[in-house]
């Protein structure tokens, strides 16, 4: 007789912040563009856990209209600070994959290597010691998304007593926040991603004139 070991089903769920989002892209982007560039990272983000075959839930801090998320996801409106409104969440079901909003680089196999881990707790760790993506395996786990949050979530799943997997991988260690990060997303977006095309969109192109890859903006450019 084989005996099968069935995985309880695992929500998904990304947090996003629709009001005066990437305040740190202000010195290259508008009030209006980082609105809509957020926007599109977020739908990169959704389409590569449906691509992974996950149903995603953002947990959003206002009401989303966009039909480009709201026929990707639900919405759950949740105004409370990050830490708060993720903690929620885990209270309702220990068995949660969080990815945050501004991986636009993330693909579905990035989202796989998460998900086969068998750790209780699995960390994607971002490239200045935050937590971008994780697993959360075990119901006595709460997240702390201030400061080094990868390190934190380290020590919280060793005093809950946890088992503990951290994922290695560019793409989910990539979020974007500065104007420095724009160069990722226009050398490693895929094809099909929307950020990239709104980078371009709003006259982003790389620079490597000066030995090194940067970004330069075409102002004739009218933002679309």
């Amino acid at each position: 007789m084989v005996v099968c070991s069935i995985k309880p089903a695992m929500r998904t769920i990304v947090p996003f912040a629709v009001e005066t989002p990437k305040t740190r892209l202000a010195p290259v982007l508008s009030p209006t563009e980082r609105e809509s560039f957020a926007t599109a990272m977020l739908c990169d983000v959704l389409a590569a856990l449906e691509a992974a075959g996950h149903t995603p839930t953002v947990v959003s801090t206002a009401p989303i209209a966009d039909e480009r998320v709201t026929s990707r996801a639900a919405i759950v409106i949740d105004d409370r600070d990050l830490t708060t409104a993720v903690n929620a969440q885990l209270a309702e079901d220990g068995h949660t994959l969080v990815v945050m909003a501004d991986l636009p680089l993330a693909t579905a196999g990035d989202i796989q290597r998460l998900v086969d881990s068998e750790a209780d707790i699995t960390i994607a760790p971002g490239l200045g010691g935050g937590t971008n993506a994780l697993v959360v395996r075990e119901p006595a786990f709460r997240v702390d998304y201030h400061g080094a949050s990868y390190l934190d979530h380290r020590e919280i799943a060793r005093d809950v007593g946890a088992s503990l997997e951290t994922v290695d991988s560019f793409r989910l260690a990539t979020d974007i926040d500065e104007p420095t990060d724009l160069v990722e997303v226009l050398v490693h977006g895929l094809e099909t991603n929307r950020a990239p095309a709104r980078l371009r969109a709003f006259g982003f192109e790389l620079d490597d004139r000066d030995g090194r890859v940067d970004i330069v903006r075409d102002e004739s450019v009218t933002t679309k």
